[in-house]
């Protein structure tokens, strides 16, 4: 009885140790929380049994073995007899049975988990390892909603800048501080063409729970240069931002590079350290150290800005939704990357459920409430219609399009109109967009630019290859039909003289693949695609790798699955002194430069219209 308790007890202590080792410096899946605190039950009372039923003593045995020689035929020996002497072995065997303590084993007891009968301090210490896993496993899923809800959670951040207005989140829950009025100014005023002193641009008269307390001012910019602006609030508030570049032009500022950031999913306090704060974002704090040198306009999440299931699901309200976007803003790691940057959205499967793919059914309208509240408020304008030329914007949409500078932005909502992954891969009606985006988006796609304008920029949730081979039903993969259409309409823009660049996340690994174009088809190869999938901000990654190229559609450039943090930094500038445009990628890796590579623009077949009519060029064509 006493041998199968020890080991039970030392069993369990082995998988609490390592399922808590997973669960808090890899990954902290949902059912390992249970697991450890199943375990931990078994073990309690296992150990305890152990402890005051295992003896203090053992009985040792020890054996006394006395060898005795003697010759018989001495005296013949001695006389010279005989030469031989007969030799008798006598053996006198005593034993004794001693009780003794069983002695320490310090090193065994500690690693194993189990009592020492004779030492109460390694028994403590054993016990108290275990204790302290089980610990810091509901430290990490606890705190954050028990100690900080962040109900009280007072901030603002910039969202969406064009060269002609900034729109500006504020979240401020106490009445008592309302009206909140939003002053601006430029810094570093030029006189006498720049205006250095602060002008009120706005106001929020009062915030309700309806919205969560947030509200959206819209700035507007008067100054026709592009500029970095300071921004205020009477409630105590306050950054910067840079106007963006008009489209088709270059930026004045930042040596005449058009830089913007990408990446995807953040888990707070991943891999957990008892030292930081329950809300920390080690992520974050390597975007922070590196963000003063790249002279970003602005940052492209491209999803899972939250985990509603990790590390734990509370339930499915409103409330659970909307907490889990106060805790990321209320993290004391968001102000050196969200206060002085722009953040844009694109929504994926964990602001809703893992993996989603039941439309607008079930759960979704509860979570993109505050999706709507938090992101969608402050993010671009939303796509324009199919047939609009460009002009009309698709009412309701939860995708989104612009342009900046050199570049013209197409944001794609992947999961509120999707078919059901489970469908066959090459279904003719199986849809990731559904119909209405498709065609917006295509009509985007086949769309001229105006002058200036070289890339296309296509933000997609998840990667478009197909050489993700963990879990491909999830991505584009799972939609190859509909890919394929895609990838057509694309090679057709590089006719436009546009290249076309898509990013993507969710893999929580970095790579980046091609797409050429048949080489018997009617494209030429500078028409080939290029993806950049780049994430996680801060979560786990795969030790194994799950990327593999298996066909000449996708190809690899490169692959890198090692990190807990990953973000891309995409720079456009002009390329010599033609009319081409080159896109440097670069990816941080845990805050380090490792890889980056220069692609071209291709040059167009047709080129677009420079003059024409009031319409063209209110078009940009």
């Amino acid at each position: 009885m006493g041998d199968h308790t020890k080991r039970t007890a030392a069993i369990t202590s082995a998988g609490i140790r390592i399922a808590s080792i997973i669960f808090l410096r890899w990954v902290a899946l949902p059912p390992i929380g249970p697991i450890i605190y199943t375990l931990f039950a078994i073990y309690v009372p296992t150990f305890i049994s152990a402890y005051f039923t295992e003896s203090k003593y053992e009985v040792v045995d020890e054996v006394d073995v006395v060898l005795k020689e003697d010759i018989l035929n001495k005296d013949e020996v001695a006389n010279g007899t005989t030469d031989e002497a007969i030799v008798v072995e006598e053996v006198d065997v005593e034993e004794t049975a001693a009780v003794v303590e069983k002695p320490l084993n310090p090193i065994g007891t500690l690693l194993k988990g189990t009592p020492s009968p004779n030492s109460l301090l390694l028994t403590a210490l054993t016990f108290l390892i275990n204790a302290a896993c089980v610990a810091m496993v509901t430290d990490m899923v606890y705190s954050p909603r028990w100690f900080h809800p962040s109900h009280d959670l007072s901030f603002a951040r910039v969202g969406y800048v064009s060269d002609t207005e900034a729109k500006l989140l504020v979240r401020e829950p106490d009445q008592l501080k309302m009206p909140i009025t939003i002053q601006v100014h430029i810094k570093d005023a030029q006189p006498p063409f720049d205006n250095p002193l602060w002008q009120t641009v706005g106001s929020v008269v009062s915030t309700t729970n309806e919205t969560d307390y947030t509200a959206v001012v819209t700035i507007p910019l008067s100054h026709s240069k592009q500029r970095v602006y300071e921004w205020t609030t009477s409630n105590n508030h306050s950054g910067e931002f840079t106007s963006a570049p008009k489209p088709g032009t270059m930026p004045e500022l930042y040596g005449g590079k058009f830089t913007f950031l990408s990446t995807s999913c953040i888990v707070p306090r991943l891999p957990y350290n008892p030292l930081d704060h329950p809300l920390a974002f080690p992520g974050m704090k390597h975007l922070a150290k590196v963000l003063p040198d790249l002279g970003a306009q602005f940052m492209l999440f491209l999803g899972d800005f939250i985990y509603i299931e990790v590390p734990k699901r509370f339930g499915e309200s409103v409330e659970n939704y909307r907490q889990k976007y106060r805790q990321v803003y209320a993290s004391p790691d968001w102000p050196a990357v969200g206060q002085n940057l722009s953040w844009i959205h694109v929504l994926d499967d964990h602001e809703i459920s893992n993996d989603w793919d039941k439309n607008s059914t079930g759960v979704y309208k509860t979570a993109v409430d505050p999706w709507h509240h938090y992101q969608t408020a402050a993010n671009p304008p939303a796509a324009k219609k199919v047939g609009s030329q460009g002009l009309i914007a698709r009412q309701g949409a939860t995708y989104f399009s612009f342009t900046q500078g050199p570049a013209s932005f197409f944001m794609l909502d992947t999961r509120s109109y999707r078919s059901k992954n489970s469908e066959p891969f090459d279904s003719v009606n199986k849809t990731m967009l559904g119909e209405t985006q498709l065609e917006d988006f295509l009509d985007w796609l086949r769309r001229p630019e105006q002058k200036g304008v070289k890339w296309k920029i296509v933000a997609s949730s998840v990667p478009f290859t197909k050489n993700w081979r963990v879990n491909t039903k999830d991505t584009w993969g799972g939609f190859l039909v509909e890919r394929r259409k895609i990838l057509e309409a694309m090679w057709d823009a590089s006719n436009l003289g546009v290249g076309v660049v898509i990013l993507s996340g969710d893999r929580h690994e970095f790579g980046a693949t091609s797409f050429p174009p048949p080489k018997d088809g009617k494209w030429p190869e500078s028409a080939t695609v290029h993806e950049f999938s780049a994430s996680p901000l801060n979560q786990f990654y795969s030790p194994i790798a799950t990327y593999m190229q298996t066909d000449d559609e996708d190809v690899e450039l490169k692959y890198i699955n090692s990190g807990n943090s990953k973000f891309g930094a995409i720079t456009i500038e002009k390329f010599a002194e033609g009319e081409q445009s080159s896109l440097k990628y670069t990816v941080f890796i845990d805050g380090v430069d490792k890889w980056n590579t220069v692609i071209l623009s291709p040059e167009s077949a047709h080129p677009a219209k420079t003059g024409g009519s009031f319409w063209d060029r209110l078009r940009g064509l």
